[in-house]
């Protein structure tokens, strides 16, 4: 499958699931006199431009050196919501994410040791998708005073099945034969299932969720665990190479994460807003 293939049906089956559950009733979304335009904003960086360089970027490199690079994203984020929501770190915190984003340069410096080669094409579109990850953390932690977590997703699947099957449909020349044909393989169907299901409607409501309950950093830092995923993801299911290296990495990683959450500034519900305990 190309990529905006994948990624369309992927988002589709994502936007149905939820199509559905607020059909019978389950899950309920009003957009009614609310920031649409922002909405849409977050929905372009993601899932829009982050999948975009993202999934070109993986064509170009490991999935190792993938999780690598979106473990970068706390950096990104970090410096945005201190720059936008005026959400600073405290010292013991930005100590413990240096730490975690540490061992994700402890991996990559490593790197040239070992026969893992980098593809800087595909670098440089990772840095995109962390860019873009980045702003998408921001907004969401915005419009998490407006909107409820399942409407910012729903809009998000919508807006990444109408774009991504657009691309996909235009490369494929509208031919919906083929194009839909490949639903009729079970590894493709089992994936795109997987992928639309848990990786984009369970994942992403609950990265929404959490934005809207804990500060963008604090977040954020959790993708630092991509990496240590990733690297096994890569170990067990393509037989990518393993080294000591690695281990050393996602042990500072793991620890970053947790010191970053757990030296946090607790804060507490206040109506629809949330404030910082003083």
């Amino acid at each position: 499958m190309t990529p905006f293939h994948l990624l369309g049906f992927r988002f589709a089956i994502a936007f149905i699931a939820l199509s559905i559950l607020r059909f019978i009733g389950i899950i309920n979304i009003n957009l009614k006199a609310k920031n649409l335009k922002k909405l849409f904003l977050l929905a372009l960086f993601q899932p829009g431009i982050y999948f975009i360089c993202e999934t070109t970027g993986m064509l170009y490199t490991t999935s190792s050196e993938a999780g690598m690079m979106i473990a970068l994203i706390p950096v990104a984020v970090t410096i945005l919501a201190a720059l936008i929501l005026n959400e600073r770190p405290t010292f013991i915190q930005s100590i413990f994410v240096a730490l975690s984003v540490g061992g994700v340069f402890f991996i990559i410096f490593n790197r040239g040791a070992s026969p893992i080669e980098g593809n800087y094409l595909g670098l440089l579109l990772l840095g995109g998708a962390v860019i873009a990850a980045g702003f998408y953390n921001i907004i969401s932690r915005q419009l998490s005073l407006e909107f409820k977590p399942v409407e910012i997703t729903y809009v998000m699947m919508g807006f990444g099945a109408f774009l991504f099957n657009t691309i996909a449909l235009s490369q494929n020349n509208f031919d919906l034969s083929s194009y839909f044909n490949l639903l009729t393989n079970r590894v493709v169907l089992i994936t795109v299932l997987y992928l639309g299901l848990f990786s984009s409607v369970v994942a992403f409501f609950m990265m929404n969720y959490t934005l809207s309950k804990i500060t963008a950093a604090e977040s954020a830092v959790f993708a630092n665990l991509t990496t240590v995923v990733s690297i096994a993801a890569g170990v067990v299911f393509r037989n990518e190479p393993f080294f000591k290296f690695q281990v050393v990495g996602a042990v500072l990683i793991i620890i970053g994460v947790w010191g970053t959450n757990y030296f946090g500034r607790p804060v507490v519900e206040e109506g629809e807003k949330i404030y910082e305990k003083v």
